[in-house]
């Protein structure tokens, strides 16, 4: 693979996964009600949905997906729910999506990684990416498979460090205590951010 045509994937890859959407307001989330050292769980979950992805990208099977308009939608519908659901938890229910109290009961790690792998999963945008992205910066002349691995690892390496930063800036939040009233304004924001995300996923259709 050139090193400018990886440079420009690589680029390109970590500003899409910078770009403030569900999995970053989740990390956060988990970041300020559990800490890093749980959250990096999530994040886990969250890398090996968008690996899973890849793949699918990679060999072609997202192609076929993106072709039944019944597998997109149902993947789309299934995405907006799960958004809309944490959406109206962290603006309405009484454990929030920042649950920060004394001696509260920890959740499972694998709560969290599933968490993330499912966020990551229900989200169609991330397939959409996928499949528009690698075709522009493969180079038909050479080896796609060594390609195709190099930009796998790129993506699982940038995923990361990159979540590991929201979720260090959620725990950031809350280190040396937090006033119940900010708690209570992150997860208005949260939660709005959350429903605007799955009002907007609504609007994702697949270019013909």
């Amino acid at each position: 693979m050139e090193l400018h045509l990886f440079l420009m994937f690589a680029a390109t890859t970590a500003v899409i996964i910078s770009s403030p959407g569900p999995s970053a307001i989740l990390v956060v989330s988990q970041g300020a009600s559990s800490g890093l050292g749980r959250a990096i769980f999530g994040i886990f979950g969250i890398a090996v949905g968008g690996m899973i992805y890849f793949t699918l990208s990679a060999t072609g099977v997202a192609s076929l997906i993106l072709a039944s308009t019944l597998v997109f939608s149902i993947i789309k519908w299934i995405g907006v729910a799960y958004l809309l659901y944490l959406g109206c938890k962290a603006l309405f229910s009484r454990s929030a999506l920042i649950d920060i109290k004394p001696g509260a009961p920890q959740k499972k790690r694998s709560a969290f990684f599933f968490q993330g792998l499912f966020i990551m999963l229900s989200n169609p945008k991330a397939m959409l990416f996928f499949t528009a992205i690698l075709p522009q910066f493969i180079d038909v002349s050479k080896p796609i498979v060594p390609q195709v691995l190099i930009m796998g690892a790129t993506t699982y390496a940038l995923q990361i460090p990159i979540y590991c930063a929201y979720a260090y800036m959620g725990e950031r939040l809350t280190r040396g205590g937090i006033k119940a009233w900010l708690v209570n304004g992150l997860n208005k924001v949260a939660g709005g951010a959350l429903i605007f995300a799955g009002l907007k996923m609504v609007g994702v259709t697949i270019s013909r």
